[in-house]
């Protein structure tokens, strides 16, 4: 990243030599020198924005107006949400093999970042005038094409640009972002929840101001004189989502690592409103309140642990102890939960399963950026391969969650019991992978 008039790094760093961090060294990373924490706050703010923008919709928006078009259809809501999940998983890796080998006078990301933003934007008053359901799901699914292109941009600019011994502490920062900005946005638009454009204007102009800053003053260097990378992604898409495993094997093992890890989380937060109310006794409405309550103490333990794993992981110059942490950590959290029958047991397991999932998603960020392969052609295609690690098993718990509740041999309490530990052992299974499998990172 720079800014006008300046290369994108400085020659070398003032004693001739660069802390490669934890991951392997490799040719890329020693050239890469610190970015400076002014961009990174730039950085930062865009990912809040962007986050606030596609995020908002998918907890508050959509259902408001949804619920405007179509009263007491729920499964609308789910409908349209899923069309956006599928949308993200068919695209990403093609638009990010696809700005690897953008040439342009704003560089590879900058076309990606500025296209995608105008395009969710655009989908924001699609959404807010959808006269029926059908244009309310069209809008959301330019939502989620722009402004998740957007986010996976960003992601690979951390790729392109910054140094091992920021990796873990960027992470960190901008997992902390993307957790708190839809909280801070619902917290925005409450205000004007009768007003059906600005409950989708606010957050998503907020988003589009933010990235605009980051795009003015954190420039590429003009990437039109590179030799463009073969042509076997834009002739065949289909390999655009393929790799050899044997050629990187700490990528693909990290790879399954995430997978398995998220497939657990994924399985507990589909069904804890109704966990609650099993545990507690009490109706979905009554619960809502103290999901609430679990939620923002979730927030609290989520922003300590991935700014603290992400800062002490790049001190520490060490990632794969903190992956393991992690899923302890969330596997304890898993078996307070399936054991509490209280309000007090169920808070603690929540806040220990979120802290875990925190300290892994830093950590686990980190080094998927130490193991990135081919990192100087085709970063944004294998980050956005990273991303469907996260988003194919958040799209299949919800299906396989119900199948472990059914197959329990004793009472509902107990199908929630089989539930949970099943995600604790995944979770604690991810981990492990991480851990013993990572051989080239420390």
């Amino acid at each position: 990243m720079t800014t006008p008039g300046r290369r994108s790094m400085p020659e070398a760093a003032e004693d001739g030599t660069e802390d490669t961090g934890p991951g392997p060294a490799t040719t890329s990373d020693v050239a890469l020198v610190p970015v400076s924490w002014g961009r990174v706050a730039l950085l930062v703010a865009a990912t809040f924005g962007v986050a606030m923008a596609l995020m908002v919709p998918m907890a508050f928006s959509l259902a408001l107006r949804a619920d405007q078009l179509a009263p007491g259809d729920e499964a609308a809501v789910a409908y349209i949400l899923g069309i956006g999940s599928v949308l993200s998983l068919i695209t990403g890796p093609p638009l990010g093999a696809f700005s690897d080998r953008t040439r342009s006078r704003l560089g590879r990301r900058a076309p990606f970042l500025i296209g995608g933003g105008l395009l969710g934007t655009a989908a924001l008053f699609v959404m807010a005038y959808a006269p029926d359901i059908t244009v309310l799901g069209v809008g959301w699914a330019l939502a989620s094409l722009g402004w998740g292109t957007v986010l996976g941009t960003l992601n690979t600019l951390q790729a392109d640009r910054l140094s091992p011994s920021q990796r873990g502490r960027v992470a960190g920062l901008t997992g902390a972002t993307t957790m708190v900005a839809p909280v801070v946005g619902i917290l925005l638009v409450s205000a004007v929840s009768d007003h059906n454009l600005l409950v989708f204007l606010l957050p998503g102009m907020l988003g589009a101001v933010l990235l605009a800053v980051l795009v003015v003053f954190v420039r590429e260097e003009d990437t039109r004189a590179l030799a463009v990378p073969d042509d076997r992604i834009t002739g065949r898409l289909l390999r655009a989502y393929l790799f050899d495993p044997r050629s990187y094997p700490d990528f693909a093992w990290h790879l399954l690592a995430r997978f398995v890890f998220y497939y657990g989380q994924s399985l507990y937060t589909s069904f804890v409103t109704f966990f609650y109310a099993e545990r507690l006794g009490l109706t979905l409405a009554e619960v809502a309140g103290l999901v609430a309550i679990s939620g923002g103490i979730s927030v609290v333990a989520m922003t300590a642990g991935t700014l603290g794993s992400g800062f002490l992981s790049d001190r520490l110059a060490r990632r794969r102890p903190f992956t393991l942490a992690a899923a302890v950590i969330f596997a304890a959290g898993t078996i307070v939960s399936a054991s509490s029958h209280a309000l007090g047991g169920l808070l603690t397991g929540a806040a220990l399963m979120n802290l875990g999932i925190a300290v892994f998603s830093a950590s686990s960020q980190a080094t998927m950026l130490d193991v990135l392969p081919e990192r100087e052609t085709e970063a944004g295609r294998f980050l956005a391969i990273v991303a469907l690690s996260q988003k194919i098993p958040s799209a299949l718990a919800p299906l396989t969650a119900p199948c472990l509740i059914a197959t329990a041999v004793a009472a509902d309490e107990e199908n929630y019991t089989l539930l949970y530990l099943t995600s604790g052992v995944l979770g604690l299974l991810g981990g492990l992978i991480a851990f013993l499998k990572s051989e080239g990172v420390r």
